[in-house]
């Protein structure tokens, strides 16, 4: 047998690998233990969840009921659903021509959420108060002294306007930016005479949430303008600062409510500002998101908000997890027969990776709003067989360097050199396809890549922190470095013909090469 012409000195340092991999398991535990994510959240397919159906009306004179716009609205509904997580939510329209309606469908508990912020229409208005008083009809100074240049209609929708009727406070998103409007405040505190708009939501060129430094608790949204709406705004800041009050002040106006009416003491030209109104963190990021995809061109009414069954059911799910518990088996079965002991260092590294999944799943679950579907469970399954490629790779590769010769420490370190490319190149181009699956594709195929995707990943993280440091451990163990009948490196089991005693054959081939073992 030829003697390779150099040796391979170790590379691993398997306590530390370990010692990582068991901080990244506790990290993921932690933080799902803080998060509270105790369990895995299921699809709408796997676990029913909150539906409703809007039916689109014309907003005003300019925005009529087309299919385009129909279309558009779909698109700007989905976009925002999926700004708050991979939900696996259905958006789609049903029926024909100008009378489709709008399906949302939203998996678990937390759908009334994603069904008030989907439904907004946005109409984001920036007007300059004319006139405030108190929420309640027929109090204040609105009655004996109307509002100088507005029309007597305008004076008495003023005074007879009741912030406190509930109705008054759902906002139209109808009213047009062209025209004086009365309009309550979002708490019904307070009622305004406003302007024709000056600054409108579609000059809005990025949107987010965040905290006020000032006050460093209080949340709020922050706006940028488009040239358009810089100039515009600009315009208006300037204009109002030397007027007296309420003239002075800016209304913000979402959907033909007041969200704040600041002074502006100075003019704005950056193109940018705030919106502040006592915001929750979640209402500040809705409203963000609302502003940041843009306006619905329609307005809609809203059906009756409906809790839907799974489309699946009990059984299917049962089935499904029924047969990846079968696959598993299987490949632990397999692994055992034709590797022999080496077959559980596959076994381990599928539940090292089964605990990473699952942590991952229910951490993800928490953070970005994963849910888990059928499709989902798909992607995980066929993970399996990647998964059991790598591990075939490396010790397939770590036989090869065996038979050629080298010590079975040896070859453990030159046969990882070796292999860990091609493990690597594949697992890549099935990352690329999971990434390209996810961004290009919609509905559960989505589901399926994201989840083959994150397994990709945590199949590379196993293969690097824990079966190749295993390996290196347990290669020093004479039950595996003298070619045990078991150990899955005994001369029958790597090829090895030539002697009637494959212990023997395996031992001395390693008694050659144990110089080179020392001297790593």
């Amino acid at each position: 047998m030829s003697t390779p012409s150099k040796t391979v000195k170790s590379s691993g340092r398997p306590a530390r690998a370990l010692a990582l991999l068991a901080v990244l398991i506790l990290g993921l535990l932690a933080t799902a233990l803080v998060q509270g994510a105790t369990s895995l959240r299921l699809g709408l397919d796997l676990r029913g969840g909150t539906s409703v159906t809007l039916q689109p009306r014309a907003s005003n004179d300019s925005n009529k009921i087309t299919a385009e716009a129909i279309d558009q609205a779909v698109s700007i509904i989905r976009q925002r659903v999926n700004s708050l997580g991979v939900a696996e939510s259905e958006v789609s329209s049903q029926g024909s021509g100008t009378n489709r309606q709008i399906l949302i469908s939203v998996p678990g508990d937390s759908g009334r959420r994603v069904v008030d912020l989907v439904g907004q229409t946005a109409e984001l208005r920036f007007r300059q108060v004319l006139a405030t008083a108190v929420g309640l009809p027929g109090t204040g100074t609105e009655t004996a002294t109307p509002v100088a240049g507005v029309s007597a209609e305008v004076n008495a929708a003023f005074a007879a306007l009741d912030c406190t009727n509930p109705e008054n406070l759902q906002g139209t998103g109808a009213d047009a930016p062209s025209e004086l409007v009365v309009a309550c405040d979002r708490q019904g505190s307070s009622k305004f005479i406003l302007a024709p708009a000056e600054v409108l939501g579609q000059q809005v060129s990025k949107a987010e949430y965040g905290v006020d430094q000032q006050t460093g608790t209080q949340y709020i949204v922050s706006l940028t303008f488009n040239g358009e709406g810089t100039k515009a705004f600009g315009a208006l800041t300037a204009r109002v600062t030397s007027l007296p009050s309420p003239a002075n002040q800016v209304a913000i106006v979402l959907d033909g409510l007041v969200v704040s009416a600041p002074s502006i003491n100075e003019a704005i030209p950056s193109g940018s500002a705030q919106i502040t109104g006592s915001f929750t963190k979640v209402e500040a990021e809705d409203l963000a998101n609302v502003l940041k995809y843009g306006a619905l061109p329609l307005a809609f009414d809203r059906g009756e908000v409906q809790q839907v069954s799974p489309t699946l059911g009990a059984d299917q799910l049962n089935a499904g997890l029924l047969a990846g518990l079968l696959g598993l088996i299987l490949v632990f079965l397999f692994s055992i027969f034709y590797y022999r002991a080496l077959g559980f260092v596959t076994v381990g590294s599928l539940f090292i990776a089964g605990g990473l999944l699952y942590l991952t799943y229910a951490v993800l679950g928490a953070w970005i709003g994963f849910t888990l579907t059928l499709a989902g469970i798909a992607g995980t399954i066929v993970s399996i067989g990647t998964t059991a490629d790598s591990f075939i790779v490396y010790f397939e590769r770590i036989r090869d360097e065996v038979r050629e010769g080298r010590t079975l420490r040896s070859a453990v370190e030159s046969g990882w050199a070796r292999a860990r490319r091609t493990i690597i190149v594949a697992d890549m181009v099935g990352l690329i396809c999971a990434v390209l699956l996810y961004f290009f594709a919609v509905g559960g195929v989505r589901g399926f890549a994201f989840a083959l995707g994150v397994t990709t990943v945590i199949d590379l993280i196993v293969i690097f922190f824990f079966t190749k440091p295993m390996l290196t451990l347990i290669a020093k163990s004479k039950f595996f470095s003298s070619g045990h009948r078991f150990s899955g490196f005994s001369a029958k089991s790597i090829g090895l013909k030539d002697s009637a005693d494959g212990n023997t054959k395996i031992a001395q081939t390693n008694d050659v090469k144990s110089e080179s073992v020392e001297a790593n």
